[in-house]
């Protein structure tokens, strides 16, 4: 179970842009993407050819479990490690279906007003759910309570209703790759703006919306 796996970027407009991955760092950048998704505030881009290519891996592995000898010690380390495979993914998964459920409007909101060549934070299963979801708690709002409501109280507008992911928040972070002249905005308006480096393998607890950016670019680790 040492073969390497095509991983294809995800931005086709700009072309397929194909990374070969062994298995281990397809599972390290599996677990990355799961801490990630798991601290932060919002729902974080999707990482769905990531999860396909664990799927894929985990059909390959459960097959060469089959054609193992019985009782093998090394079957049993094998499904063990393919049991915590599982749990990561299915964390993954369950994590960003509960920001979506939590930020749905918010999130809708973003897709439509993506620019050409955005990546969207949802995929295409995802972006049906959170459809599907909206529609779904509009219908139930409407009969369990607005329609009996007053005439000029029967809508409701769900972006002001539901709150917004708290970008504000603190997150815990370790450095992968040294950054320079980061800002920081201050948190009383009695403070200045500063600048501060970020020093390789160093860890900080710091507001998310100043490191968003390297969140999502990979230089940043959330922990």
């Amino acid at each position: 179970m040492t073969e390497e796996l095509d991983l294809t970027g995800q931005d086709s407009d700009v072309g397929s842009e194909e990374v070969v991955l062994t298995p281990a760092e397809l599972i390290e950048r599996l677990e990355q993407a799961w801490m990630n998704e798991k601290f932060a505030p919002e729902l974080l881009e999707s990482k769905s050819e990531i999860v396909e290519c664990v799927m894929e891996q985990l059909d390959h592995m459960e097959e060469n479990l089959r054609r193992a000898k019985k009782g093998d010690l090394k079957v049993s380390i094998h499904r063990m490690e393919m049991e915590r495979i599982r749990y990561v993914l299915s964390s993954y998964l369950r994590c960003r279906l509960m920001k979506i459920e939590k930020f749905f409007p918010h999130i809708l909101e973003k897709e439509k007003t993506l620019h050409e060549g955005e990546l969207s934070s949802l995929s295409p299963e995802e972006l049906v759910f959170a459809k599907q979801y909206m529609a779904n708690t509009e219908t139930y709002l409407k009969n369990v309570a607005l329609k009996h409501m007053p005439p000029n109280l029967q809508t409701v507008d769900l972006l002001r209703s539901v709150p917004k992911p708290d970008l504000d928040s603190y997150v815990f972070l370790r450095v992968k790759e040294r950054q320079e002249n980061i800002l920081v905005e201050p948190e009383t308006d009695e403070q200045r703006d500063y600048v501060i480096d970020l020093e390789e393998g160093s860890q900080h607890l710091i507001r998310y919306k100043t490191i968003a950016p390297l969140v999502a670019s990979g230089a940043v680790q959330l922990i």
